[in-house]
């Protein structure tokens, strides 16, 4: 597996990816909140607007298929989510057919040693209630809850947050 830093180029690759990895969480959600995360996840605006603000690091395999993706969103872009001093992880995807091999974790540091080297001093990210090994993944690294959060898409989600000067990657 390679891992790299995405190119503006493979926006449609990178939907493709986050199509496949974020339809088996469909069984969790009801129908009408699949349909408004789906909207989402199918939007090249989604993936296009984050490029636009962030670094994205992929995953490769060997025959040079994108596998899996993480966004590094700098600080200075707040949400209703996240404070303006925080850079932010989002789109943390992993195809299916490769969970369990240590891919989320290894994009998580990448970003974390990017992040680290762009004088990030907190990181945030949130997950829900479905998505267990990111959880667990998070809090392994180091991310600490701060809170519950507005639910969305019917079910419960949390923030975290890693403060960057107190992590070895």
């Amino acid at each position: 597996m390679n891992f790299r830093r995405a190119d503006k180029q493979e926006l449609e690759k990178l939907r493709e990816l986050g199509i496949k990895s974020w339809t088996p969480f469909k069984q969790n959600l009801t129908d009408d909140n699949w349909k408004n995360l789906y909207k989402t996840i199918i939007d090249p605006k989604s993936y296009a607007n984050l490029l636009k603000k962030a670094e994205c690091v992929v995953c490769e395999d060997e025959d040079k298929k994108i596998i899996g993706m993480a966004f590094l969103v700098p600080n200075g872009n707040p949400t209703e989510i996240y404070d303006a001093n925080w850079c932010h992880l989002r789109f943390v995807s992993v195809d299916p057919n490769y969970r369990g091999k240590g891919i989320g974790k290894r994009l998580t540091k990448l970003c974390i040693e990017i992040a680290i080297k762009n004088n990030e001093q907190t990181m945030a990210l949130h997950t829900s209630e479905i998505m267990h090994s990111a959880q667990h993944i998070y809090e392994k690294i180091g991310f600490k809850m701060l809170r519950e959060i507005e639910p969305r898409h019917g079910i419960r989600y949390w923030l975290y947050t890693l403060q960057l000067n107190k992590i070895s990657v």
